[in-house]
């Protein structure tokens, strides 16, 4: 009976990190993982076996159709002593040509032409590793989602048209990436990560189309979770992800995240703590973990890349017990 008290009461680490794994082009990442010379890679690896999570989220990581590259980097975090035997990714927004002008410029089968950037299909997508296994049959994945279906969305529309035109008003998805709602069966019980990698809020016009997008990309998880889209977690869930959204510094719409922080049902653990850190705009927090109010918090804690790191983020930890 000990054992069993004690066994519920050991923590669980989640984590969430934008590895700024991505390449220019498919294959490459693959290849130099597979190298194992490359100094960011081996960044990534240190710092994700440092941090020891239990369940990560990973950003900034090129997705392929058989997750050869995620699976060659969990070989590699195996072989440093994290092992991560179950895997999951779909295929993402990133990269994704619609076939339309989204971007407004005259132009079609761009970069921004995509439902999210990219300049090949999958290019800085998202992956989850986990130690416990994923129960992928019960996924909703809202990729497909159009943006101009989110409630109260915020599509650029210009003298009464919408931005770029109907066509890409009529095209153009909310996920730059994916949105996840994810369960994993954990020793204590199955929990559900709703996981996303929003937009920059910046590289754009007067429209603000990016802008625009990056707050409607954090807003989407107040309708779900309100059960305007899709089916909302009936139990423990935790929310975590690169939103690409400081409260109040920055280019981006904060109020999104603000309203994301202060809604009733989740707690946020690590308030007011800078995550990623960039030449041009100092430190901002960007990256978050907001377990939902079933979690009590044992610990949290920022681990940032060291070595040759291409990553301008740190890998954001807490510890969670129920």
């Amino acid at each position: 009976m000990l054992l069993a008290s004690f066994a519920q009461a050991e923590p669980l680490r989640i984590a969430t990190f934008n590895t700024a794994l991505s390449r220019k082009g498919p294959g490459i990442l693959l290849r130099d993982i597979l190298r194992d010379d490359d100094p960011s890679i081996a960044s990534v690896v240190q710092t994700i076996t440092a941090a020891n999570p239990d369940i990560i989220a990973l950003q900034g990581i090129d997705y392929d159709l058989e997750l050869s590259a995620l699976n060659a980097l969990a070989d590699a975090l195996t072989a440093a002593g994290a092992p991560y035997p179950h895997r999951f990714a779909a295929p993402p927004n990133a990269g994704r040509q619609s076939g339309v002008d989204l971007d407004g410029d005259g132009k079609r089968g761009g970069p921004r032409d995509a439902q999210g950037y990219g300049r090949f299909f999958g290019q800085g997508a998202m992956a989850i590793l986990s130690r416990y296994p994923i129960m992928t049959a019960q996924l909703q994945d809202f990729s497909t989602l159009l943006w101009r279906d989110l409630p109260g969305s915020l599509y650029p529309i210009i003298d009464g048209a919408p931005f770029a035109g109907t066509e890409a008003h009529a095209t153009q998805r909310l996920s730059s990436n994916s949105h996840w709602s994810l369960p994993i069966q954990t020793p204590t019980g199955p929990i559900t990560l709703l996981t996303y990698h929003a937009t920059p809020p910046v590289f754009d016009g007067p429209e603000d189309r990016n802008g625009r997008r990056n707050h409607d990309e954090t807003v989407f998880w107040v309708h779900h979770l309100a059960g305007e889209i899709g089916t909302p977690p009936q139990d423990a869930f935790i929310l975590l992800g690169d939103a690409n959204l400081d409260p109040t510094r920055g280019d981006g719409r904060g109020k999104a995240i603000a309203a994301l922080l202060a809604h009733p049902s989740i707690q946020d653990p690590l308030p007011e703590h800078p995550t990623a850190n960039w030449a041009q705009t100092g430190p901002m927090r960007v990256d978050y973990i907001l377990p939902s109010h079933h979690w009590q918090v044992a610990d949290t804690g920022l681990i940032w890349p060291q070595g040759d790191a291409a990553s301008r983020h740190a890998l954001v930890w807490v510890d969670l017990t129920r």
